[in-house]
């Protein structure tokens, strides 16, 4: 068994060393000498030196009336609960999660050195779980926003906030993947391809920055998954930006709608759909199906019919939910998009849909 003592030691220090019987120049470096450098021992401090005092602690508290939130469970006595936040711009603006301040009567904002502001709620967009507060403060510090799109696996990942109460708490890891969709995590009522980090997030967390090494935030910590461990969510900066500008300068953000109900198709599903519906005819094995329309939606307007399978919306080919879900974020309400489906008949059809606007009810579907 190998010990280690003082540091890292190389798994090839016990092996043995050959005599050198030559006086010729010696053997050429392994390739295993040539690692970059480890992490600068100062660089989380430094970060969050730079960051922890732009992240905030957000108290909500609500009147006696169930609610409920992507971290399960309910809460019907009227206490604060409590959630994380960042000030992005330096008129007090601030960006955490839609569930920590949903149905809240009162907010408040509780910054690193103990100050403390009344909140009020600018916008709340449920579908991404993005809310925006404003403060009325001065000389407030700010985060620095950072790339999302061009993060890979293995990138440094760190978060701060105030996990069950434990104010400025910080926590470490790596991107552990880009790009999970919603519905790979069972809410598939939202819009969101979430970064996924191992990072600590716990309850409380919702809202806090994860941040890169330079200290830029490239994401929004939101959601985990019950009983894992080192399995945490976050909504990239990307599209926390584009809500949060919409929820400042409108109050809510416009999301377009179709109007059906959809199935990506796997064998596993075409047999389930010739069981309950044997006399769907279904003209491909591959891509999306329309499983229905909702009356009066654009969908329905446009003429799509209930067997029809979207082999391409715009110039973007269409295999899967996810697909369609990022086309439709890419457009807006009243916007023309064109699209191809294979119709039952296996007929190949064009036609013009125009986008309509997601209406936030009990019975909404997002598509």
């Amino acid at each position: 068994m190998l010990v280690l003592q003082g540091g890292c030691q190389s798994l090839f220090n016990n092996r043995p060393v050959p005599q050198d019987t030559s006086a010729s120049s010696p053997e050429p470096s392994s390739n295993l000498e040539t690692i970059a450098s480890p992490l600068d021992p100062n660089l989380i401090v430094n970060v969050v030196s730079q960051v922890g005092p732009a992240v905030v602690r957000i108290n909500a508290k609500r009147s006696a009336q169930p609610w409920f939130g992507p971290w399960g469970g309910s809460d019907s006595s009227g206490r604060e609960g409590t959630g994380s936040g960042f000030i992005f711009d330096a008129q007090g603006l601030i960006l955490t999660n839609a569930h920590v301040v949903a149905n809240a009567d009162q907010v408040t904002v509780v910054l690193k050195d103990g100050q403390l502001f009344p909140g009020k709620v600018k916008g709340v967009d449920p579908i991404t779980d993005l809310a925006v507060i404003q403060i009325e403060a001065e000389n407030l510090p700010t985060v620095k926003l950072g790339d999302s799109d061009g993060l890979q696996p293995g990138d440094w990942a760190i978060a701060i906030g105030n996990p069950l109460g434990l104010d400025n708490t910080v926590t470490m890891g790596i991107v552990s993947a880009t790009d999970r969709s919603s519905s790979q995590l069972g809410i598939s009522d939202r819009r969101v391809h979430y970064i996924q980090t191992d990072a600590a997030i716990n309850p409380g967390n919702s809202g806090g920055p994860l941040l890169n090494d330079k200290g830029e935030v490239i994401g929004v910590n939101t959601a985990i998954i019950d009983g894992a461990q080192g399995i945490g969510f976050a909504i990239p900066m990307k599209m926390a930006q584009r809500i949060s500008q919409q929820l400042v300068t409108k109050g809510e953000v416009a999301h377009a709608y179709l109007g059906i109900r959809m199935a990506v198709l796997t064998p596993q599903i075409l047999a389930l759909l010739k069981q309950e519906q044997p006399d769907l005819e279904i003209p491909s094995d591959k891509g999306v199906l329309i499983v229905k329309v909702q009356p009066d939606s654009p969908a329905a307007q446009a003429n799509l019919e209930a067997g029809s399978v979207i082999v391409r919306m715009g110039n973007i080919p269409i295999h899967t939910s996810e697909e369609l879900q990022k086309v439709l974020d890419s457009v807006e309400p009243e916007d023309q998009l064109t699209l191809e489906i294979l119709e039952p008949n296996s007929q190949k059809r064009q036609l013009q849909l125009k986008v309509g606007r997601l209406q936030l009810d009990a019975t909404a579907q997002p598509f």
